[in-house]
């Protein structure tokens, strides 16, 4: 059996429950912005050094799967069980967990002064945008709310572990970093 079966070519896909629509479908837009998030996730993980922040990256983007998995349903069942107040509650204690280590919350930072770090930023634009996104869909569909919250909680944890490697790493990434003084950007450059 191919995966290229062809039923696609006229621009439309099947929703979970082989509900045809098309691949334009806000629907389709915001479950694919989280398959985009996963694979972002998964380039994020590939090149991170930080043991802790890889095995958790990749306990999540199992929990994406369950996410988009939900959004991909026409019809939304009257009790969300994929996913969950715990999948939430796990993310907003390492939220917790990571804030209260000294350094992590000082400024703004500057993506780009640590390669891993720059990819969860990437990941949590993507992130940003799937929940945009689920809400917009929201506003005319039924949607599973625990999405919208996690995905909410997860680019707040995103933010963080970007900033967690770059601490873990000695990278200052802040927006007043050394190139500025007294409030000025220099102009060396």
């Amino acid at each position: 059996m191919s995966i290229a079966t062809k039923r696609g070519d006229r621009g439309e896909t099947s929703l979970v429950g082989n509900v045809r629509v098309s691949k334009g479908a806000a629907r389709v837009e915001a479950y694919g912005t989280v398959d985009e998030l996963i694979s972002a996730m998964g380039f994020a993980r590939s090149i991170c050094e930080d043991a802790e922040v890889r095995e958790r990256t990749k306990a999540i983007q199992r929990e994406l799967f369950a996410v988009g998995s939900a959004l991909a349903r026409a019809e939304q069942p009257a009790e969300m069980r994929d996913v969950t107040d715990e999948m939430t509650d796990a993310l907003t204690a390492d939220v917790h967990r990571i804030e209260a280590i000294d350094g992590i919350l000082g400024d703004w930072s500057l993506p780009g002064e640590h390669a891993a770090a720059a990819a969860y930023d990437v990941a949590r634009t993507i992130c940003r945008r799937a929940e945009r996104l689920v809400v917009r869909l929201a506003e005319s569909e039924p949607v599973p709310p625990e999405a919208v919250v996690y995905l909410n909680r997860l680019s707040d944890l995103l933010w963080l572990f970007g900033r967690l490697i770059e601490v873990r790493a000695g990278v200052d990434s802040s927006l007043r970093g050394p190139e500025q003084r007294g409030g000025r950007w220099s102009r060396a450059w």
